[in-house]
């Protein structure tokens, strides 16, 4: 590649590099402050693109069409953030970070719709800035003049932030709750004030950099989820809560993707492989290795041992025998549904899916709750294990009873291998690198195009003839996630999960008493992705293919979902989350073309009446457990 060609790629990188400063400087500050880890924040980007075009056209043309409406678009949506933490947040900062993440999530979904309902679900194209439409010389070659701006946009974004951080009373205020926001509250400051206005300007600044977009790309209403995940990389890379960090972390991302597309091809093993492939992953690979040798990221600084959220909660003991009898009712009728075949076939079709979902929120649950390792890429382990039954079924021409017994071997080598890397971290830090070894795997799956088929998937998996009939099958899913779940719960009960709740709780204490707390929680994240991974396998033969979707990180999201709204205090939780959530996705879907923006709003409702999860705050309310 000539000079130019390379000078040019490296001012694009820096171009790109400058709208993903606002999105993560903004999303840094809601975090350093709030601690609210907010999935939402793509959506603002989104909304900000949409309704930027939208005002433009509105305004006209010129100068004050572009520019006005840009810069309203980015003012209504901060007020929009306002008013969602001002109604919707401010009521759960006392409830458990991980259910403020599930309320974030549920507002993706109501945002999603309620951006398809306005704007429809083609995507637009936007108006190129006025005045800045053509391209300058740089070494014989033209670049746009438009990029020219936005890399001088970076800068002086940066400055603004810092002087008002370093000069004004909001700065002081901001700086100090991300050190200490108890002790700012202590000290007589109006918390929601302060809240309230960093969350507008956090939003204000994803919206920004999304109506700046506007020459670049069309408003897509993809835009939400493609966007979280580089943001969420600027901010752990760049440190929580540093702006400066943020700042650094999105030019070294830029940087990589540009240097992927200009270096062409490598040789590996002997073959050529181009290294634009790794645009997709780039940002994920770069936080991977950042968190391994630095896991408080550039610019960030230590923080101390996080204590996790399942450590509020009583101790396990067994369900009085009335409680007990009833869950032998349920087990009977479970056994008994494959007799709907005849009069609801559909029923044990979403049976099937029912307990599949059960059986991933299960194991994702066990890493979570007893042993206190919070995953944001559990999908992978499910993907693997479905990848694996397929391959061992097409490609080894194994019979399908084995391919079902081997596939989570897939799963038990990913998670041992990405497991002894993230049982050092804890916390935000350790629910990001999951998700960077996720989107990783995710890569591999979606472009070995020879061994797993791209992004077209794999067709004709099937079970055996004998277990094609869905109630046949709907038996073995049922076998299989009943002897997992009662593992779980024996494992709980034995000293393995004393354990595990002991390294989650004081891994102080249960270091000093003997407990290598690494290598149990290693252990416990191992037996969580083969389980995972048994029941990705399931699902590979009850759909009968599979796609690069069954590993993305929209799958994991669900996951969290599930055990979040089941709850983590109890057992009984990924079976009444899973189910739950299954079923009103199937239902919602089947009722609404706006079904994403119903389940949103339902799963808000439970988050702000059940604040524990729902299997959790009947526990605690029927067993008369203290609050």
């Amino acid at each position: 590649m000539t000079l130019s060609a390379l000078l040019l790629q490296f001012l694009t990188g820096l171009a790109s590099a400058s709208a993903l400063f606002l999105v993560g400087s903004g999303l840094s500050l809601i975090f350093g402050v709030t601690r609210i880890v907010n999935f939402a924040h793509g959506s603002f980007y989104m909304l900000g693109l949409y309704a930027a075009i939208a005002l433009a056209g509105v305004l006209g043309g010129g100068v004050l069409g572009y520019w006005g409406g840009a810069l309203l678009a980015a003012l209504l949506v901060g007020l929009l953030g306002a008013a969602i933490e001002g109604t919707i947040l401010r009521r759960l900062y006392a409830a458990p970070e991980l259910y403020q993440l599930l309320a974030t999530f549920a507002l993706v979904l109501v945002i999603h719709d309620a951006t398809l309902a306005a704007w429809g679900p083609e995507d637009i194209l936007g108006p190129r800035a006025p005045g800045l439409r053509g391209a300058i010389d740089i070494l014989g070659r033209p670049f746009p003049s438009y990029d020219l701006f936005l890399i001088a946009l970076g800068p002086i974004v940066l400055v603004l932030l810092r002087l008002v951080l370093a000069r004004t009373r909001f700065g002081l205020l901001v700086r100090a709750a991300t050190q200490d926001r108890e002790m700012v509250g202590a000290l007589g400051v109006d918390q929601r004030w302060l809240f309230t206005s960093v969350f507008a300007l956090g939003s204000g600044l994803a919206a920004l950099g999304g109506a700046l977009q506007m020459p670049h790309e069309p408003a897509s209403l993809n835009l939400d989820l493609a966007l979280i995940g580089e943001a969420f990389v600027v901010v752990v890379v760049g440190g929580m809560g540093s702006i400066g960090g943020a700042f650094v972390a999105s030019i070294v991302i830029a940087m990589v993707k540009a240097f992927c597309i200009a270096a062409g091809e490598i040789s590996v093993f002997g073959s050529p492989f181009p290294l634009s492939k790794l645009t997709l992953v780039a940002e994920f690979i770069v936080m991977a290795l950042v968190l391994v040798w630095r896991p408080w990221g550039l610019f960030g600084k230590p923080q101390a041992a996080v204590r996790a959220t399942a450590a509020l909660d009583t101790p396990l003991r067994p369900l009085p025998r009335r409680w007990r009898r009833l869950g032998s009712v349920a087990l009977v009728l479970l056994v008994a549904v494959p007799l709907l075949q005849t009069v609801a076939p559909y029923a044990v079709v979403l049976a099937i899916d029912l307990l599949i979902a059960v059986l991933f929120a299960a194991s994702l649950h066990f890493a979570m709750g007893p042993a206190g390792m919070h995953s944001f890429g559990h999908a992978a382990y499910f993907g693997l294990g479905a990848y694996g039954a397929a391959l061992a079924l097409t490609g080894l021409a194994l019979p399908m009873p084995l391919a079902l017994v081997l596939a989570p071997l897939l799963a038990f080598a990913g998670a041992l291998l990405f497991g002894w890397f993230c049982v050092r971290l804890s916390g935000v830090y350790l629910a990001m690198l999951t998700l960077a070894f996720a989107q990783i795997v995710w890569s591999v799956i979606f472009q070995w195009d020879q061994v797993t088929g791209g992004s077209n998937g794999l067709i004709g998996i099937w079970p055996s003839e004998w277990l094609a009939p869905k109630p046949a099958y709907y038996l073995l899913t049922l076998a299989c996630t009943g002897a997992a779940c009662l593992l779980f719960a024996r494992m709980l009960h034995a000293p393995l999960g004393l354990a595990l709740r002991g390294s989650r709780d004081s891994p102080l204490r249960a270091g000093a008493i003997g407990i290598d707390v690494p290598r149990m929680q290693w252990l416990a994240f191992v037996i969580a992705g083969t389980v995972a991974g048994l029941a990705g396998a399931l699902f590979a033969f009850a759909k009968g293919t599979i796609s690069p979707e069954t590993l993305a990180v929209g799958k994991s999201v669900d996951g969290l979902v599930m055990v979040l709204l089941g709850g983590l205090q109890t057992i009984s939780g990924p079976w009444v989350g899973g189910a739950l959530f299954t079923w009103l996705q199937d239902t919602a879907a089947r009722q609404t073309d706006y079904w994403r923006a119903l389940l949103g709003v339902i799963m808000l409702a439970l988050v702000l009446v059940f604040p524990l999860g729902i299997a959790g705050s009947l526990r605690r309310v029927f067993l008369r457990e203290p609050g």
